[in-house]
């Protein structure tokens, strides 16, 4: 069916870089170290980009993948990409060499733009991206070009800072790609659509309290979840994007004075990293600071100690499939009363839906019936709606019990709240989540199996006071054998993305059923035992 055009458009996030600029032309939009772009030099540079990705013949439908950490070229590429019709795939700069080959080839990407600092990562498998036409090197730190091709800025002077059409006929055209390792070892390609990219960035800045007058710290990396929606959000509301390239305290806390920041998002691990730099260096915030945090659960602790220095904490929940948070942990005023341990603990549920959002709920797997209210009763959370994926990119099967019963079904494993509020108990799957990242058992698991020395292998999930839990594996040495943990920590990190590797490795005998399965839930048990495990 036509739309009419007098009260239909489309709906597509790139739209907002477009109103800003005319509103704004001279606001400072994005900082980066001493280089400060206005809207209008904001606008110009994705209408550059946009350009000339056109005349290399990247259009409708083609992929553009991005290595590149949170700089100015990363936060352009989220407009100039899906703008011309394409879709952008932000590629996790931690992942292995093997991994960010696999990602590329099976995103199709035609295009690749890599951040010298991490084309150590692209150098060695270059010749193994055939589809990959153009090479674009972005030369942030140093003037080096590791990689065939131009340099970002050269790149970008062969396009037109003359406004560029925006190429969105339907809004559920794919924007952008986001690989995730999901519940299996191989990563899927979660494929968001305009639409959903529209609304979620909306939700953010509703649920986060942004204004024209914010500054957002990009201290979340911009290739998770595409910034969970804020790299467009926060353009959205004509706010300051402050650029970071590397997570690191004293910076963090130098830019938040020197540039006013009034919000950021984080992952738990980077609150820690927050708060025991404060702690040691007596560091008070002098205007509050809004703090989103999901990846997993904050500890009340922690919440407590960035709340002590002027921070206001604000708990989300949600999956890479459903454009990064889904939930909010949403403040109630009757909490103001509670001690502030018990107000750290109501904050660190995960809530209730966003307001975009709406639909959430904790079923019962097997009937798909929602489990009582009673906070006791666990079930899985199941969402839809508009923020939901398209589905996992040439993946049907996947994508099939994904949505299985008309839901998006997390994994997640929770109870539901009299106040109908969320609150996740564990994990449906052996997904371990360490400082944001999921980590894959299973991968793990096929790694150490290849080792020559190892028989049988389980891994797990360990508390760790930094990155909230990280892998420990189980070891069964073949008869004769003698490997060391330090053998089996390198031979992962050798054939992983470092941070996959085990931590710990523990020989021994593993508990298995009577048919010779392996036990991990033993081994889980053992190792939380007097301790609650809620990961997200």
């Amino acid at each position: 069916m036509s739309q009419n055009k007098v009260c239909f458009d489309v709906l597509t996030p790139v739209i907002f870089l477009r109103r800003s600029a005319s509103i704004y032309p001279d606001k400072v939009a994005v900082v980066h170290g001493d280089k400060r772009y206005t809207y209008k030099e904001f606008y110009d540079r994705v209408n550059q980009l946009a350009s000339a990705l056109k005349k290399i013949g990247v259009g409708k439908g083609d992929k553009v993948a991005f290595v590149c950490p949170n700089t100015p070229p990363m936060l352009e590429a989220h407009y100039a990409v899906p703008m011309i019709g394409a879709a952008l795939v932000s590629v996790n700069i931690r992942l292995s060499s093997n991994e960010v080959s696999y990602i590329i080839n099976h995103s199709d990407a035609k295009a690749l733009f890599v951040d010298n600092e991490f084309s150590k990562l692209v150098a060695p498998i270059a010749n193994e991206l055939t589809q990959v036409k153009t090479f674009v090197n972005i030369c942030d730190i140093s003037d080096e070009k590791p990689l065939d091709g131009m340099e970002y800025e050269e790149f970008l002077n062969t396009g037109s800072a003359e406004p560029v059409e925006i190429a969105v006929e339907d809004e559920y055209d794919v924007a952008t790609i986001n690989y995730t390792s999901g519940t299996t070892g191989l990563p899927k390609g979660v494929m968001y659509h305009h639409r959903g990219a529209y609304l979620n960035a909306l939700g953010e800045m509703l649920e986060s309290g942004f204004n024209s007058e914010s500054v957002y710290l990009w201290t979340l990396p911009m290739f998770h979840c595409n910034g969970w929606c804020f790299t467009w959000g926060v353009t959205a509301v004509s706010g300051t994007h402050v650029c970071l390239r590397a997570v690191v305290a004293e910076e963090i806390y130098r830019l938040i004075e020197q540039e006013n920041v009034s919000h950021l998002c984080a992952a738990p691990t980077v609150l820690i990293t927050m708060s025991t730099y404060a702690t040691a260096n007596n560091v008070k915030i002098k205007d509050e600071l809004q703090i989103m945090t999901a990846g997993a659960p904050p500890a009340p602790t922690i919440i407590q100690n960035m709340e002590s220095m002027g921070a206001n904490i604000t708990h989300t929940y949600g999956l890479t499939e459903v454009f990064g948070p889904h939930s909010i942990c949403a403040w109630q005023p009757a909490w103001a009363d509670l001690p502030a341990e018990e107000q750290a603990k109501m904050k660190s549920r995960q809530g209730v839906p966003y307001v975009i959002a709406m639909y959430m709920d904790v079923v019962d797997p097997g009937t798909m019936e929602p489990v009582p209210r009673d906070g006791q009763t666990i079930g899985e959370i199941v969402m839809r709606g508009n923020n939901v994926m398209m589905g996992y990119y040439k993946d049907p099967e996947a994508t099939a019990t994904a949505f299985e019963g008309g839901w998006f079904h997390s994994g997640d494993l929770a109870v539901m709240h009299p106040d109908n509020y969320v609150q996740i108990m564990d994990r449906k799957k052996d997904i371990i989540i360490s400082g944001g990242e999921n980590i894959s058992t299973v991968e793990i698991e096929n790694v150490i199996y290849r080792h020559p020395d190892v028989l049988e292998v389980a891994v797990v999930p360990v508390p760790d006071e930094k990155w909230g839990e990280v892998p420990k594996a189980f070891v069964v040495p073949k008869e004769g054998a003698n490997p060391t943990a330090e053998d089996i920590i390198g031979f992962c990190k050798e054939n992983l993305a470092r941070f996959k590797a085990p931590k710990v490795i523990e020989f021994g005998e593993l508990p298995k059923t009577a048919t010779g399965k392996i036990q991990k839930y033993k081994l889980r048990e053992k190792e939380w035992k007097g301790r609650d495990r809620m990961v997200h």
